[in-house]
């Protein structure tokens, strides 16, 4: 008579994954980037419940087409940077192709798209200022003006610092012997930025051209 004895499945367990800790980092700070815009909204809300017959006149003197045009030019970055960030988690910082085989781009020629939509966008928006400043909506004229060039100017700082973040990561991967998960991270981690800063701006947007 054989008996057979049967041995407990001492399979290991499986290790848990771990979030990615530069991710995370870059979570918490946002959501304290979140809670700076908040009090900015705040401001401008309360700033406007005081003086809505001031709100009513200097509204009208905003180029809302033309601030609605650069918002389509931001917004558009966001793509290119996305694409960016498939073709770096493809571990492809650079083309593989002739240049105007899109197809063929790698992580920097999308972010370098990014990195020039990005710069249309902020010489436009100095460009609206200057014409502003010029028909007597300088920042110390009253509090409309204040509220307004506060609010889009800290953004528009924002906007300048994912700039330079975008000039770091192409010049990183550029250097890179070798493009790997440290390098895909950074990409992926600015775009965070990238994509936090557009919704900002087009919360900015809908609030200050729209709501008159």
């Amino acid at each position: 008579m054989t008996t057979a004895t049967h041995a407990p499945n001492t399979t290991a367990p499986h290790a848990p994954n771990r979030p990615n800790m530069v991710s995370v980092g870059t979570m918490v700070w946002l959501s304290s980037e979140l809670m700076f815009f908040a009090a900015l909204f705040a401001m401008y809300f309360s700033l406007r419940a005081a003086a809505p017959e001031l709100w009513a006149t200097e509204t009208s003197k905003l180029n809302v087409p033309f601030a609605l045009v650069n918002t389509l030019i931001l917004v558009s970055s966001s793509f290119s940077c996305q694409i960016g960030v498939f073709k770096a988690e493809e571990f492809k910082p650079r083309r593989s192709g002739g240049l105007f085989k899109f197809k063929e781009w790698g992580m920097i020629e999308w972010f370098i798209v990014t990195f020039i939509l990005g710069s249309i966008f902020v010489s436009v928006q100095a460009y609206e200022y200057a014409v502003l400043v010029s028909e007597g909506v300088a920042m110390n004229s009253n509090s409309y003006a204040s509220s307004f060039y506060i609010t889009t100017g800290f953004h528009g700082i924002h906007v300048l610092g994912g700039l330079i973040a975008f000039l770091l990561i192409i010049g990183r991967a550029m250097l890179a012997k070798k493009f790997g998960h440290f390098e895909a991270t950074g990409a992926i981690v600015v775009s965070y930025y990238w994509h936090f800063v557009d919704v900002v701006w087009i919360a900015l947007f809908a609030i200050i051209y729209f709501l008159k």
